[in-house]
């Protein structure tokens, strides 16, 4: 497997292909290092998270083949957001312990539901839903989408990332409430001012 396409699997994790992980490559392609300076975490820290989320799925996929193909993985300012199906509650507390063993973690969330089969799941719907969603964002122009992380997991999307303010975060939710096959979103975004996002 060529090298370049190994260490892309890693970043994009188990769900990496989607219709969503695509758009934010393309977006990556074509403005490189000046779209992540102007979001609002910064250029380092994006990088930062950026390397995090490498550490963590080569964690997962080093213990266990199954656990890194099962979870997706976001990270925001050292939050990692863990989601997809696992087996059992024993898989589930080595993604999350394997998550937190990576210097550099501040917090792991942990969205990840337990179930016997994963084989019901709908990728390339799921990947559609996140697609739409970060389109009708981007040209919102009430929202800054740039700040926002979008992953859709068996029809229910999970937001990572930094709000401007309530209102542009609650624009988000109803935006994303709104696009067709979406059973329920999850908000896991800060607002700017909070102060979470300053803490060691």
């Amino acid at each position: 497997m060529p090298r370049f396409f190994f260490f892309a699997l890693l970043l994009l994790g188990p769900f990496g292909l989607s219709a969503c992980s695509l758009a934010g490559m393309a977006v990556g392609a074509g403005a490189g290092t000046a779209v992540a300076a102007s979001e609002e975490r910064g250029l380092g820290a994006a990088i930062d998270d950026t390397a995090l989320r490498a550490k963590i799925n080569y964690a997962l996929l080093d213990n266990d083949l199954h656990l890194f193909r099962r979870v997706s993985t976001n990270v925001h300012e050292g939050r990692v957001l863990l989601m997809g199906i696992v087996p059992s509650e024993e898989a589930m507390a080595n993604a999350v312990r394997l998550s937190w063993q990576v210097k550099g973690t501040r917090e792991v969330i942990n969205e990840l539901r337990i179930a016997p089969d994963e084989s019901l799941m709908d990728t390339v719907r799921d990947g559609w839903i996140s697609a739409k969603l970060r389109t009708r964002i981007t040209f919102d122009k009430e929202i800054e989408a740039i700040n926002y992380s979008i992953e859709t997991v068996d029809h229910v999307i999970y937001l990572l990332g930094i709000a401007q303010d309530r209102e542009e975060l609650d624009r988000v939710i109803r935006t994303a409430r709104d696009i067709e096959y979406v059973e329920r979103v999850v908000s896991h975004v800060l607002l700017k001012d909070d102060p979470r996002r300053k803490a060691p």
